[in-house]
Formats: structure tokens, C-alpha cells, sequence
């Protein structure tokens, strides 16, 4: 029974770990009045503390923190750490959610490191990392009718492809490829790599904006 009991809380303790959680602060330097997060919020005008946050600690997960309600306006990704000083969205924040990586473990080998393309020294690596900051493809592994994205796109309508890609390429930047129009639904984060299939968002995504 000891042993069933400590199992039990083992696991409910690894469960609470493994929930994302950030902590805002009303001014920088981790003062004044405080708030922890563990779900979206889709507007703090219903917590009190909205456009207030001014430093934040992210203990787990990866956050998107929005400009405005409903995660429009300026977004940023803080990962885990802390920041003292939330800079351009400081007294600015209207909205938060915690963000599903896009890796799951099926990003091509040729690229496991965030930062950028591993240069291997093979020239075809190197002109791999050559091109527009995103594509798109229609079917899983690169195959199918392509596009070419450079910026922000509230709606793949636009562009003929809404819940039409299967793949994706990732030259520069982290971005963040979302369910609906405008950036919502269920979102994940992609930073540079070749993701042969869109796991979770495989020809459902609708829009698409540079993260960072």
C-alpha cells in the first residue's frame, strides 16, 4: 500500500511538472502585484491585470504573450527563464498561451539544433539554407503543389492553401502555424529545420506569422 501510495504521487507530481507554467509580474524586476498562469488566457481584462505585466518567469513550457486580446497584435515566445523586463510589450500584454513545439521527434536529422542549419560542410546542406524563409508543401515529405512564405499570412485563403499543407520548410525565424484564420485554434511553433509532416496541424493550418 506504501508503495502504491508513493507511485501515486510520484506521477501526480511529474503531471504538475509537466504542465507549463508563467508567473507575470506587475513591474520589472519581478515586483508589485503577481499572477500565475497554467491555461490561456484569451483576455486578462477578465483577471484584472491586463496591459500590466512588466517582467515575467516562465517555470515550464513555452508561452506566447500578445499585444491584444485573443493573441492579435505583437507576440513574442518567452521560453523557459526569466526576463526582468518585458521591453516593447511591457504594460502591454492582453493575452497568453502555452505552445506545442513542432518537432515531435519527426524533424529531419539534418537539422536538430534551433538556432539554424547545422553546416556540415556538404554543399548541399548549404544550398539547402539558401531560399525564402518558409515553404509550404501540399503533401507530407515536400511533395505536392508548393508555396513560398515571407511574412505574416492572417489567412491561407489568400494564397489558395488553407488546410492544404503537409510539410514544411523553415530557413530563418521561428513561426508559429495556426488551426483558424487570424492565429487561432490550436498553434504550434516551428524554428529552423524540414518537418516532412505537420503533426497535430497535417492539413488543417490557416494562418502563419513570424514569431521572432
Amino acid at each position: 500500500m506504501k508503495r502504491l501510495f508513493a507511485a501515486a504521487t510520484l506521477l501526480a507530481s511529474f503531471n504538475l511538472a509537466a504542465a507549463g507554467e508563467l508567473a507575470l509580474y506587475s513591474q520589472p524586476d519581478f515586483r508589485g502585484a503577481q499572477i500565475s498562469v497554467r491555461d490561456t488566457v484569451r483576455n486578462f481584462q477578465d483577471t484584472g491585470f491586463n496591459d500590466r505585466a512588466s517582467s515575467a518567469t516562465v517555470l515550464s513550457g513555452a508561452w506566447e504573450v500578445c499585444e491584444h486580446k485573443d493573441f492579435g497584435g505583437r507576440c513574442t515566445v518567452l521560453e523557459r527563464g526569466e526576463y526582468r523586463d518585458l521591453g516593447h510589450l511591457g504594460n502591454a500584454i492582453s493575452s497568453v498561451r502555452e505552445l506545442a513545439r513542432g518537432d515531435d521527434g519527426r524533424r529531419d536529422r539534418r537539422d536538430d539544433d534551433r538556432r539554424g542549419w547545422r553546416d556540415r560542410g556538404d554543399r548541399g546542406d548549404r544550398d539547402e539554407r539558401r531560399g525564402p524563409p518558409v515553404e509550404l508543401y501540399s503533401t507530407r515529405q515536400f511533395g505536392g503543389d508548393r508555396v513560398v512564405l515571407a511574412g505574416d499570412v492572417h489567412s491561407l485563403r489568400s494564397r489558395d492553401f488553407n488546410d492544404r499543407a503537409g510539410s514544411m520548410v523553415v530557413r530563418e525565424g521561428e513561426w508559429e502555424v495556426c488551426e483558424h484564420d487570424d492565429y487561432r485554434g490550436r498553434c504550434r511553433v516551428y524554428g529552423p529545420g524540414r518537418y516532412p509532416a505537420l503533426e497535430g496541424l497535417n492539413n488543417q493550418a490557416s494562418s502563419v506569422r513570424r514569431l521572432r
